[in-house]
């Protein structure tokens, strides 16, 4: 291969791409004209240069990443007969979401010894059960994903008591020693408006309560689920960001991980009116998740907020997911983020940013106390109510929604379910984290003024 651009052009530093940039700015202030600040309180620059890369450890994968498809147990028999549809149309991972024990031999029929990967979401606390659903899937991939802090950041309350869910908790942990026992659900706070280094900061602090409690040997045994929005690159830096922090944090524990990590497209940012948009929306969220390194990726129907769950938006959804792998080639995409100068500085200021915050959390008495103060809650409430006034003044746009929004489109006669959450007033322990789109407000008024 010929040298001829090398050696005809010699390299430029950063200090004289720099000083050129300011002599073209004709005397305006270089920071403040082109260095930008986001709510994150992270720096963007005008350009990036191989003078000031430093390149971060992260611990990459090397298997592709997972597509899992959702299922609700309302009926176990319709819920295997979707499971089998869905490893047969290119899911290669279930995620199954449960609100009371199930029959477990029923829902998994024609389902083991497949290489088919399982994810739990428990809105209950069994220990029996969860033991003997253990016996069952011993020989595959499962990840029970119990969060009992989530839980109460969720709704308030425990499933029982602080002690007793401890307890239940460390028994199955004891039990099913090799086994995903825990999970860290950070995709509550995306939901409810937390930034990007929010999020970095809890996961950890989360994950330092189970460590604190349970030792240093549960560190590969915990699933951290992430919520992903539509800041593209920042996207791809939190979750890579996460995972740098992570092993930072289990130096102190003489040990090391490489996270593992389940995304999904948020909810914040979904809209019911022009809701073809939510497609563009997770495509693009999904590559986030993709390019960050995520394990396992779950996609939701375009028509999730408003329709019941159906064929069709399944399909698509998964559908978006294959084609990223198969016909986008992005099976290995995490190798693709490796040595971007943008992306490297983006992951290096988010993962400093949440150690702050973390260490804050920590010298605060740990996430739990500062949950059961309230401080977690005003610190996403902030974030939240900034987002909103952004996105009340135009200035973060849904296209669709704040910004070019069709006036003669009609939601009213298509609602299905609720798009809007419901809350049900109920005595808990402490402030419940409340998950909430940007444009819940605009849409309440225009299904109110429908015709």
């Amino acid at each position: 291969m010929s040298n001829f651009i090398t050696d005809e052009f010699q390299p430029v530093s950063a200090a004289a791409w720099k000083q050129k940039i300011q002599a073209d700015l004709k005397g305006a202030d270089y920071n403040e004209t082109l260095l930008t600040k986001t709510n994150e309180g992270i720096t963007i620059k005008p350009f990036y240069h191989a003078d000031e890369f430093e390149k971060l450890k992260i611990p990459l994968t090397e298997e592709d990443f997972k597509i899992c498809q959702k299922i609700i147990i309302s009926d176990e028999s319709d819920a295997n007969a979707k499971a089998v549809d869905a490893t047969n149309k290119g899911a290669n991972s279930l995620k199954f979401i449960a609100k009371k024990p199930f029959n477990a031999e029923l829902l998994f029929r024609n389902l083991l010894a497949k290489k088919i990967e399982f994810h739990f979401h428990f809105e209950f606390l069994s220990e029996v059960f969860i033991n003997e659903l253990a016996e069952l899937l011993k020989n595959e991939t499962v990840f029970y994903n119990i969060d009992i802090v989530g839980k109460l950041a969720r709704t308030g309350n425990w499933h029982k008591s602080l002690n007793d869910d401890f307890k239940t908790l460390e028994n199955l942990i004891s039990k099913n020693k090799a086994a995903f026992i825990l999970g860290v659900n950070a995709d509550i706070y995306q939901n409810a408006g937390a930034n990007a280094v929010q999020q970095v900061a809890y996961a950890l602090a989360i994950a330092n309560e189970y460590l604190t409690r349970f030792g240093a040997e549960i560190a590969q045994k915990i699933q951290f689920n992430f919520a992903v929005g539509n800041n593209y690159f920042f996207e791809i830096s939190k979750i890579r960001a996460f995972k740098y922090v992570y092993n930072l944090m289990l130096s102190q524990y003489e040990t090391n991980a490489n996270a593992t990590v389940f995304a999904e497209p948020s909810s914040r940012n979904k809209t019911i009116y022009d809701y073809n948009v939510n497609l563009l929306r997770t495509t693009t969220e999904s590559m986030s998740a993709i390019l960050s390194g995520a394990n396992t990726i779950s996609n939701c129907a375009y028509d999730a907020l408003f329709h019941d769950s159906n064929d069709f938006g399944d399909r698509i959804a998964r559908n978006q997911l294959l084609i990223l792998k198969e016909e986008c080639y992005f099976e290995h995409g995490q190798q693709i983020a490796t040595n971007s100068y943008y992306i490297e500085s983006i992951t290096k200021q988010i993962a400093e940013k949440a150690l702050d915050i973390f260490k804050e959390i920590e010298k605060g008495g740990g996430f739990l106390t500062q949950l059961k103060e309230g401080i977690i809650q005003r610190k996403i409430k902030e974030n939240a109510q900034k987002e909103q006034a952004q996105f009340d003044a135009g200035e973060l746009v849904l296209l669709g929604t704040n910004k070019y929004p069709n006036a003669q489109d009609r939601m009213k006669h298509d609602l299905q379910v609720n798009p809007f959450v419901a809350r049900n007033p109920q005595k808990t322990l402490i402030i419940p984290i409340i998950p909430v789109r940007l444009s819940e407000k605009l849409e309440q008024k225009r299904l109110k003024d429908e015709a």
